[in-house]
């Protein structure tokens, strides 16, 4: 994937767990942990833009590449659009990694670019089946509702999404699937959000990707097998360091 590149939107400040991205794991900062699952998918060129000091210092010392952004981005997806602009990339791929998700798997961050297959698809994602019925109604749990990419496909594993919601959506018997927030960008899709102003379904479920929806832009998501833990409180956090202890 020469045409890839990954990187990693990371900023210091948290309202539930200040300081996460140097949150210790292992002996090491959380934030190197996601750098190095990037490095092992081996989809390309990996880099950190951040708006923190400590942040890239940390990165750098671990050997990988950080770069500086603005500290006044509205969300990761402008913060990745200037670092872009930044380090003079030319990747027709952009894969936009989550700060805080240090156990996901270097095959689920591949597994973003499949759906980017289909020339019609703009940007890609993954997602999960659920399987805790507790997860089902969680408002923090947000939902992927969509339709097999291939309506002549029995085992589809890819879907065209038609919707992201906080809601139990949708209704009736069938599996419900955990978003999981990891994007692929062609490039040119990219150049165009970023010229967007919010929309009221954004706002509304307070989602980021639903702006790419409301503006007509084509997303389908991959299925994968599990749900990387996210760190988005202390009690993440020790369960991060209890599965990051033990490889």
């Amino acid at each position: 994937m020469s045409g890839a590149i990954v990187i990693i939107p990371a900023r210091m400040a948290a309202t539930r767990l200040p300081g996460k991205p140097m949150a210790e794991i292992a002996g090491l900062p959380m934030i190197v942990h996601v750098w190095r699952r990037a490095v092992e998918a081996a989809v390309g060129r990996v880099v950190v833009a951040t708006d923190d000091l400590a942040i890239a210092g940390a990165i750098e010392l671990a050997g990988g590449e950080a770069a500086m952004t603005r500290p006044d981005h509205a969300n990761g997806t402008l913060r990745i659009h200037e670092a872009l602009a930044a380090i003079g990339s030319d990747a027709d791929i952009v894969v936009n990694l989550q700060r805080d998700i240090p156990t996901v798997a270097p095959e689920s961050v591949r597994a973003a670019l499949a759906p980017l297959a289909e020339p019609e698809v703009d940007m890609a994602t993954i997602c999960a089946v659920i399987t805790r019925e507790e997860e089902r109604t969680d408002p923090n749990v947000v939902k992927v509702v969509g339709s097999p990419a291939n309506l002549l496909e029995e085992d589809a594993n890819i879907l065209r999404v038609l919707y992201f919601t906080r809601a139990s959506a949708p209704s009736g018997p069938g599996p419900l699937y955990h978003h999981i927030g990891l994007y692929a960008w062609r490039r040119a899709a990219l150049e165009r959000y970023v010229k967007f102003d919010p929309t009221p379904l954004e706002q509304r479920e307070k989602l980021e990707q639903l702006r790419a929806l409301e503006n007509g832009m084509r997303i389908d998501a991959a299925i994968v097998d599990e749900v990387p833990l996210g760190v988005d409180t202390p009690a993440d956090l020790e369960r991060a360091r209890a599965i990051l202890g033990q490889r």
